[in-house]
């Protein structure tokens, strides 16, 4: 996969579509999901994701959907999923990730990581003013309604757990990771970004405290934890 490759298939306007499709749900699809959903014969589907696969930006898996195993069980179904970014698309390359690295380590030292999560919450209300997300009453409604926005938008996340207190997110194409994976030590900006995006689907003012994991392991999608108060 190169980076001409994305561009090629994000220049076509049928495999952007089939992209923000299966961005925009919180498991893998099939062909025929993607079939039925885009009104396109399943051969066609299926061309496309597998298009999508050749330039990096699906992942394809089988899995079995009636959840039964051995003898009888029929054959596994062909499953694609965001493959985890960690580089913005660009063209031509402008590494703004790098320069977003250069700004935040030219914070002051004793309150950088406060004035970087300070960043990424102001960011999140832009985001959520574009996804338009109504505030919910309880914490699953909320984490929800951030992951159906984000897919809107063009970003895969999906509710991996919750309860009325905590919600674990998972996050193929976050958008900062690119940002923490140039610099490590600005990841409090990214917490920022999601502790803001769960505070802003949330009715009322409620604390919101944030954790992520797995950005820097560049096979793995982000994991982000999230409490509110009870």
């Amino acid at each position: 996969m190169t980076f001409v490759d994305r561009l090629d298939a994000l220049r076509d306007r049928e495999l952007r579509r089939t992209l923000l499709f299966v961005r925009g749900r919180p498991r893998p699809s099939t062909a025929a999901e993607v079939s039925a959903a885009l009104g396109v014969p399943r051969s066609v589907a299926r061309w496309r994701l597998e298009k999508l696969v050749a330039a990096g930006l699906l992942q394809a898996e089988f899995e079995r959907r009636t959840g039964r195993s051995g003898p009888g069980a029929g054959r596994p179904a062909k499953t694609y999923a965001p493959r985890p970014e960690t580089l913005p698309i660009e063209f031509p390359r402008r590494r703004y990730e790098a320069l977003i690295g250069l700004l935040a380590g030219a914070l002051p030292g004793p309150e950088r990581a406060q004035q970087l999560e300070a960043v990424g919450n102001a960011y999140a209300l832009e985001l959520a003013a574009a996804m338009r997300v109504r505030p919910a009453k309880t914490l699953r409604t909320a984490a929800a309604r951030v992951c159906r926005g984000l897919g809107r938008l063009g970003f895969h996340a999906a509710v991996e757990a919750a309860t009325a207190t905590k919600a674990t997110f998972v996050c193929a194409t976050c958008p900062l990771r690119p940002v923490v994976v140039s610099d490590p030590e600005a990841a409090a900006i990214d917490a920022g970004m999601w502790r803001g995006l769960v505070g802003a689907a949330l009715a009322g003012d409620v604390a919101v405290e944030c954790s992520t994991h797995d950005c820097l392991d560049l096979d793995k999608s982000c994991r982000i934890r999230v409490t509110v108060a009870a």
